[in-house]
């Protein structure tokens, strides 16, 4: 006869026993998201600008890279700009050799941090005749990206103990609240990804090859390498021989725009 109220306590009880489960994740979830975003606003910027062993001439495509993994590459005025955490420290890469590592709490100036680094660039000009690699420039690049090239966004991830057990990763959970730098994590993969694919289009559609295949010279040339610069799927999966083709079928589609653009000229 009891029966039914022994039921209904045991629902009772276990009822609380999953409310205080629920506020217990709940206060570690509100933990997690003070203490992350803690983190995320306290980041701060770098910037400054990286000069030669002269000090006076400024070096672009100079890597700047930090402990917290993120990373960028000074403009044509050798200017930088990176944000940190409080306790990164940040180098400077160039031509495959690295600077020490410069502690952020240690920089006085944060918002102009210049550096000169040991190169000369009357002897790095003479040194640049030489034809680029491009396969093995690739190769450097990814290396010196690696953080960047296989930074994916973090989810729910699951990890296993060595019991057989299964549960939640805690670190890639955490990682989730870091929105800022995952952010800009994703946006310099994705320049990463789009110079490199520019750099293969260039690699394929070289001005020596247009020239090898079309003669043109001068203005004609940079008018045609912009006109008719082909887009990134065909290039990736064209053999030689539909490659050269193009160029050559592009030239003479070329030849006939020009002959029409100078009759129109003799008409007026």
């Amino acid at each position: 006869m009891h029966q039914p109220r022994i039921r209904y306590c045991v629902f009772v009880l276990w009822s609380n026993q999953f409310r205080l489960l629920r506020k217990a994740q709940l206060i570690i979830l509100i933990g997690l998201l003070v203490l992350t975003t803690g983190a995320a606003i306290g980041q701060i910027r770098v910037s400054g600008k990286v000069f030669d062993m002269s000090q006076s001439i400024p070096l672009p495509s100079v890597s700047v890279l930090s402990t917290g993994g993120t990373g960028t590459v000074t403009d044509s005025t050798g200017h930088y700009m990176i944000f940190v955490n409080e306790n990164d420290s940040i180098w400077f890469s160039y031509l495959g050799k690295s600077t020490p590592k410069f502690s952020v709490k240690n920089i006085s100036n944060i918002q102009n941090f210049e550096i000169s680094l040991h190169v000369n660039v009357t002897e790095l000009r003479q040194v640049t005749v030489k034809l680029p690699n491009y396969k093995l420039d690739s190769i450097e690049n990814r290396l010196e990206y690696e953080k960047a090239f296989n930074f994916k966004k973090p989810g729910i991830g699951i990890s296993t103990s060595p019991g057989g057990g299964v549960g939640m990763d805690l670190d890639e959970f955490i990682d989730m609240f870091h929105f800022q730098r995952n952010k800009r994590m994703l946006s310099f993969q994705e320049r990463l990804i789009r110079e490199e694919q520019e750099k293969f289009i260039e690699h394929r559609f070289s001005r020596p090859l247009v020239v090898k295949l079309t003669q043109l010279r001068g203005a004609d040339l940079d008018t045609f390498m912009i006109r008719y610069r082909p887009p990134l799927l065909f290039t990736q999966q064209a053999t030689d021989y539909e490659f050269q083709l193009y160029i050559k079928s592009n030239y003479e589609k070329y030849q006939r725009y020009k002959q029409s653009m100078g009759e129109l000229d003799k008409k007026d």
